[in-house]
């Protein structure tokens, strides 16, 4: 049996100059996202125009990718707030169906406005995150309000949460003269995920 390492005490609280540099470095990469766009922004442009050294823009994000996994973060917080506090149907308070109908629509709006982060942030590095998104978490949770024996696996929510996001990414190409129009792939891709979700829940 393998030994399980425990917390020893509460976790370190983040400095007050370590806390303001990381919200001077997000305010400042994102001004150098929306005036360069993201494929000009580099580490050591970000440091230099922050007025801070290489190393501590390194220590916070460790990769490029990092800035922009950053960045999509921050947005990721205040659309997950909308979602658990909002007025409904995204928030609380509608029938799980059409929370996941509205939720769609919502994430999708989300994604289409936030393509250039969501793939700045990918790093080739490392294996794309699959599995333990808050989407994902969010997704199961109303189908096993709404068809808990089908929702029982966790599976359905997996590919649900696959085919709302996964197509986002891999469809639209935000810098192609030939790219589609955003507002008739979301949609084209709202309307489906709605036939979707009331053919599951139906």
């Amino acid at each position: 049996m393998e030994p399980v390492a425990l917390p020893l005490g509460r976790p370190r609280e983040e400095r007050a100059d370590a806390a303001r540099n990381r919200a001077h470095l997000i305010e400042v990469a994102r001004e150098m996202v929306a005036e360069l766009g993201a494929d000009k922004v580099t580490m050591d442009g970000l440091a230099e125009r922050a007025g801070l050294g290489k190393g501590t823009v390194f220590r916070r994000f460790r990769t490029r990718a990092g800035i922009f996994h950053t960045l999509l973060d921050e947005e990721e917080k205040l659309f997950q707030e909308r979602v658990m506090t909002g007025p409904p149907p995204l928030g609380p308070g509608a029938p799980a169906a059409e929370r996941l109908v509205a939720f769609g629509r919502a994430r999708l709006e989300f994604l289409v406005e936030h393509t250039v982060l969501a793939r700045a942030s990918l790093d080739p590095g490392r294996p794309v995150p699959a599995g333990d998104s808050p989407s994902l978490f969010h997704v199961h949770m109303l189908l096993t309000e709404a068809c808990p024996d089908d929702a029982a696996s966790g599976t359905l929510a997996l590919q649900l949460v696959a085919a709302l996001e996964g197509p986002i990414l891999l469809y639209l190409r935000t810098q192609d003269e030939d790219a589609p129009d955003p507002e008739a792939v979301v949609h084209n891709l709202t309307t489906s995920w709605q036939v979707l979700v009331e053919r599951v829940c139906g």
